[in-house]
């Protein structure tokens, strides 16, 4: 059995049942993004952590459980905000448009 999401980042060598993970992908129509960056805010607005995304335009964060605001900044784009919901044993996929 492979350790990926279908269509996501691997997660070969994650205990999922101990991590509240939230991880994507960023387009541009139908591109992936490779030089943005996804920062994750908590409930309050307050910035808590930044990931550049990979060159196929993933990212990832190990979050804490409870509600979150993901805010995708790239170049020629509005930044782009996302709510999501971060659990401890499970996967909050987010594919963010540019």
């Amino acid at each position: 059995m492979c350790g990926a999401t279908e269509g996501g980042l691997s997660l070969d060598g994650v205990d999922v049942k101990k991590e509240a993970i939230i991880q994507g992908q960023v387009f541009r129509g139908e591109d992936p993004v490779g030089n943005a960056y996804v920062r994750l805010l908590d409930r309050t607005g307050e910035f808590t952590a930044e990931v550049p995304t990979s060159a196929t335009g993933h990212f990832r964060f190990f979050a804490g459980e409870g509600e979150w605001t993901l805010r995708t900044l790239a170049p020629k784009a509005d930044p782009v905000d996302n709510r999501v919901v971060a659990a401890v044993g499970s996967v909050a996929e987010v594919n963010v448009r540019l």
